[in-house]
């Protein structure tokens, strides 16, 4: 449910593990140049999906009878497209959630949306997350991800699902950790792409990602995550691929900040959602609500939504007090 460039590529992979999938775009004229082509021009381009693959731009021929029913919208989007969705979504079907943001104002995951809205008990609801930067994947470059779900027989149904020579999902219970390693990687990646845009080298690109994922180690503890799911692919796995890569909506939105473009004119340029620029105020007042520290989510939140120059950004977090490496755990 979703075209866009991830959604579109998991529905792919899905299809070249044996899955059959249909795919639901938002807009019909999307669904039949896909359905004549092969091709998603917009989000994929050049790139030949399956011919076992549909598309279909009404959302009850996409669900029926669907025993997976996989969500790959904007995260801020979730909760409207539930509300028109949920009387059609299948009783027995397990949903998973491709999405990497949390909700504003309610500061819910997106599994807890998909519980809400659906009245569908955790057991019935998965996470697919990890270092999964789509386009890689599309051209069927070697990837893994894990598959996360409450109910270790639904994990591996997922699991079985995607497995293809080139995707590789691995298993976890840990849903709560895996769901905040993809909402605050993209946060961090804005951040990781200021400082390049700035001209800034590789140690202050790997202070960043190590103290991010500090801070996500700290938000996650106070949620009751596990904590080896932060050293693994939904961790530092997918935190690396999005501050590291060309192909990271988020990265390159950072990037052109820190080159100097004012933000609205970075946000006219930007065709694709950037989850990191909205999730940065959710996830900063879910730090809040459970008393976490997160420095560098908040000076991104500043920078994003309270007008802090580039400069002073960067000066903030280079003058804090000193710490030891390991507090607030």
């Amino acid at each position: 449910m979703g075209a866009g460039s991830w959604g579109t590529t998991f529905a792919q992979v899905l299809c070249d593990a044996g899955t059959a999938a249909v795919l639901w775009a938002r807009r019909p004229e999307l669904a039949k140049v896909i359905n004549a082509s092969r091709e998603n021009p917009g989000y994929l381009p050049g790139v030949t999906l399956p011919a076992t693959l549909t598309a279909t731009a009404d959302p009850a021929e996409a669900l029926e009878g669907a025993d997976l029913v996989v969500l790959a919208v904007p995260a801020q989007s979730l909760r409207q497209n539930l509300t028109d969705w949920a009387a059609l979504l299948p009783p027995a079907a397990l949903l998973v959630s491709l999405m990497k943001g949390i909700e504003l104002g309610s500061c819910y995951r997106m599994s807890e949306v998909i519980g809400q809205m659906a009245g569908a008990p955790q057991e019935r609801i998965a996470v697919v997350s990890g270092p999964n930067l789509a386009r890689e994947i599309a051209r069927r470059e070697h990837a893994a991800t894990v598959a996360a779900c409450t109910d270790n027989d639904a994990a591996e149904r997922l699991q079985r699902a995607c497995h293809t020579a080139y995707f590789r999902p691995y298993t976890n219970p840990d849903v709560i950790g895996c769901e905040l390693g993809g909402a605050v990687k993209n946060v961090i990646a804005l951040a990781v792409g200021m400082a390049v845009g700035m001209g800034l080298g590789d140690n202050t690109r790997a202070t960043l990602i190590t103290r991010g994922l500090a801070e996500t180690a700290r938000l996650g503890a106070a949620l009751g995550a596990e904590q080896h799911t932060f050293a693994g692919l939904a961790g530092l796995g997918d935190l690396v691929a999005t501050c590291s890569s060309p192909l990271s909506r988020n990265r390159t939105f950072g990037e052109n900040l820190g080159r100097g473009m004012a933000m609205a004119d970075v946000v006219a340029s930007t065709r694709q959602t950037v989850e990191g620029v909205k999730s940065s105020q959710s996830v900063l007042e879910l730090a809040r609500r459970h008393g976490v520290e997160m420095p560098i989510t908040e000076v991104m939140v500043a920078v994003m939504h309270d007008d802090l120059e580039v400069g002073k950004a960067a000066l903030m977090l280079a003058s804090r007090s000193a710490k030891p490496e390991r507090y607030g755990l």
